[in-house]
């Protein structure tokens, strides 16, 4: 072949082979790609999803808003009780209790920030680099940690949940945003530390204080703070209680890092930071629950905190204020004293249900007691037993208001009596040396007319003439029923209102003389306490303080005015001191080793078929009303004698369980012996009659205390005293009688009743017969 046909060969050959050159074309198909792909396209795209981004990013930021309240557990808290001294009593509901920043020192402040975002001062509320971080954290495994602000951690917990979503994420970063624009650091701060979670069941700074070192927020030390700051990473890995080495070894690394963080942020000074050791907490302690004494007592103060949110207009009316006391936030300082309280509690059990014996007498699991202590000069509420536990037996028996307060009504009558300065049907001023006919059944009389009413005393024993003074000494009901009409049934009322008894459907007639309305341990407290006071009104006050983070609440102060002459209470109180020392007390406190020469007062009261027993006494500086309530223990609970309850022969009376659980209380909180300063016409502290009733010895005690400097002070003591009268620069009036009746043919409507173990003083108090 010449070269000729070569070339042209050649050319044949390149021109088929131009096709297959096209292969570039299947190289023709990357270079469309690349064309598609350039980098050009790829910026723009870029950008272009960017800008999407960014413009969605600006839609969600002008539909989201900041919510208006936070999620359903957000706001949860718990109430939280303490005694009078400050220490925890009880918590009941969600154990959170928000606290104020400004209670929050300062450096135990800058742990939290030092611990989870050093930036927060300064930055916007987020973190993208940071979030990035946590999102990679969360998919490799190594925890979600370490991916957000503060700021976001707070709204996560206040606003949002904990769901790991796009969504919920993309509503955190905006209203983090928005809420870091809105509000201050302190208060995103105080957010944050109030909400989030310690362990131990413990919502918020002040729980988790509580819970691993037994102090309030305000108390901490920056070692303490430090912890607390380093649990929230893992709580329960690093609750030093139940971490394994492990864990220990981490929250202590934790721990060290954030400390040392503040030195960085210059929070805190190297010098100090060197000295710090490892504050290693308490052991996890139970939260104190109702059980005991302890549900009375709370219970008692919310009645007492609703009652107030209702009368200082915060609440409409009970409804409302109960569901503001059990939403939660207070801080509820009762003026419980410990020492006190548990004093009471212990002569409860010493001197009654330990002599109780259901298994042996069926009677004994009925029986109910109830008392309060009261400080007369204050009006506290300083000690109360509501019942044998609050968990077994709910009503508290302190406050219930269903049984007769008896004969622990009569002072109420001889009060009115010298307030208004009453005077008998023959004219003559009724004092406590004014003789009355205390013949048993004998008629009431109002003037010439006859009432309808004639209670028998007990036993149906005739005293004849007898003293007002020897008259209560022995509870002789035929005589303050007619000093009753006396006075004027509608003034002993009001009397009784003022003196602080709810007198409201209390009818105005002859048989409220023997104390048949009800009452609770807490009202007669309050109206010995008035006795005791003076005349000035005291009206018992659980509740000390309260607390709360959203408003506040005022109680009124538990002494208020004069409702009663100071001579009228004056008067009361001298002539109860006979009741002690020469009358149905006698037994139980006048002769108890551990008075030591104290002065007392007070009164017993029986009730109706033994159905209550009852004894209020008191001293210059204490007050306390002691009742037992006889309860069926079964369904529906009526109320039932307590005849031989407890092993006593017959009757159970205000002079024995009562006065005796009174007395071991008392006595053994006494911090020394104290004396009644007492202003009174007849002289203070009236000495009880000479003159014995039917068939009964003669005894009697000393004055209290003399109103001049000539007469001598005789102190009670546990030795039989001298048959002295007291002698004054002036002598008491000349004894008067009032009208003296035949006894009527009516049937009895009342009567004593008496204590078997003490044949000398065979009168207790008075019983409504049905």
């Amino acid at each position: 072949m010449g070269r000729a046909e070569e070339r042209r060969a050649r050319q044949r050959g390149g021109r088929r082979a131009a096709p297959g050159r096209r292969r570039p074309s299947g190289a023709g198909g990357k270079t469309g790609i690349r064309r598609l792909f350039t980098w050009k396209k790829i910026l723009g795209t870029f950008f272009g999803l960017c800008l999407l981004g960014m413009g969605g990013f600006i839609v969600l930021y002008l539909v989201i808003d900041i919510p208006a309240v936070g999620n359903e557990d957000a706001d949860s808290q718990g109430n939280v009780y303490k005694y009078s001294d400050g220490s925890i009593m009880a918590r009941q509901g969600y154990n959170r209790e928000i606290v104020d920043l400004a209670k929050v020192p300062k450096d135990v402040q800058h742990t939290f920030v030092a611990a989870e975002n050093k930036t927060f001062y300064k930055d916007a509320g987020v973190d993208l680099k940071g979030t990035a971080r946590g999102v990679l954290n969360t998919l490799s495994g190594k925890g979600a940690q370490g991916g957000s602000t503060i700021t976001q951690q707070y709204v996560k917990n206040y606003y949002l949940t904990q769901d790991q979503t796009v969504s919920r994420k993309l509503k955190e970063l905006v209203i983090s945003l928005k809420l870091d624009r809105e509000k201050s650091k302190d208060y995103i701060l105080a957010g944050y530390i109030n909400t989030s979670f310690y362990g131990r069941s413990s919502y918020g700074i002040q729980a988790a204080a509580q819970a691993y070192y037994r102090v309030d927020a305000e108390d901490l030390t920056v070692e303490q703070g430090a912890y607390l700051a380093a649990l929230l990473q893992a709580p329960n890995q690093y609750d030093w209680a139940i971490a394994s080495d492990t864990g220990k070894k981490l929250v202590q690394e934790r721990w060290n890092y954030v400390l040392d963080n503040m030195v960085e942020m210059k929070w805190l000074d190297a010098a100090d930071r060197k000295g710090m050791k490892f504050p290693v907490p308490e052991e996890p302690k139970a939260a104190p629950g109702l059980q005991g004494q302890t549900g009375y007592l709370v219970s008692a103060a919310n009645a007492s905190l609703k009652q107030q949110l209702v009368a200082d207009g915060t609440a409409e009316d009970m409804k409302q204020a109960d569901a503001m006391v059990d939403a939660g936030g207070w801080t509820l300082t009762l003026n419980i004293d410990k020492k006190k309280q548990a004093a009471l509690e212990k002569a409860v059990k010493t001197q009654l249900t330990s002599k109780l014996d259901p298994g042996e007498r069926d009677v004994d699991a009925d029986v109910q007691a109830g008392a309060v202590s009261v400080d007369p000069k204050t009006g506290a509420v300083v000690a109360m037993y509501g019942g044998v536990d609050y968990v077994k037996h709910y009503v508290n028996n302190a406050t219930r208001d269903d049984y007769q307060p008896a004969s622990t009504f009569k002072p109420v009558i001889l009060a009115a009596a010298v307030d208004q300065d009453a005077e008998t049907q023959d004219g003559v001023p009724i004092t406590a040396n004014t003789i009355y006919d205390g013949t048993s059944k004998r008629p009431v009389m109002d003037g010439d007319r006859e009432v309808g009413f004639a209670p028998p005393n007990e036993d149906d024993v005739d005293y004849g003439d007898i003293t007002v003074q020897e008259a209560m000494n022995k509870s002789v009901n035929s005589v303050f029923a007619q000093m009753g009409i006396d006075v004027g049934m509608p003034e002993v009322v009001k009397v009784a209102g003022e003196l602080g008894m709810e007198t409201e459907g209390m009818e105005a007639v002859p048989a409220q003389t023997l104390g048949s309305m009800g009452a609770s341990p807490l009202e007669m407290a309050g109206v010995y306490a008035t006795f005791d006071n003076h005349g000035k009104k005291v009206t018992p006050a659980v509740v000390k303080s309260v607390e709360h983070n959203s408003r506040k609440v005022e109680f009124p102060d538990p002494i208020g005015e004069q409702v009663i002459s100071r001579e009228a209470a004056d008067t009361v109180t001298s002539v109860l001191t006979g009741v002690v020392d020469d009358g149905t007390a006698k037994k139980s406190v006048r002769e108890n080793p551990l008075r030591g020469g104290q002065q007392v007062a007070g009164k017993t009261g029986t009730s109706d078929n033994n159905k209550s027993a009852w004894f209020t006494g008191f001293t210059p500086g204490l007050v306390t009303s002691v009742g037992l309530f006889g309860e069926d223990d079964k369904e529906p609970h009526p109320q039932v004698p307590m005849y031989k309850a407890g092993g006593v022969d017959y009757r159970v009376n205000g002079g024995g369980f009562p006065a005796e659980i009174w007395a071991a209380y008392t006595f053994g909180v006494m911090d020394e012996v104290t004396e009644f300063d007492l202003e009174t016409k007849q002289g203070a502290a009236v000495k009880p009659s000479t003159t014995p009733p039917v068939t009964q010895s003669p005894s009697q005690s000393p004055s209290d205390e003399p109103t001049t400097e000539e007469s001598p002070s005789d102190e009670p003591t546990t030795e039989e005293p001298p048959s002295e009268e007291p002698t004054t620069e002036e002598p008491p009036p000349p004894p008067t009688t009032s009208p003296s009746n035949s006894p009527s043919t009516e049937p009895p409507t009342g009567g004593e009743t008496t204590e078997p173990e003490d044949p000398l003083f065979p009168g207790d108090d008075d019983r409504q017969r049905q």
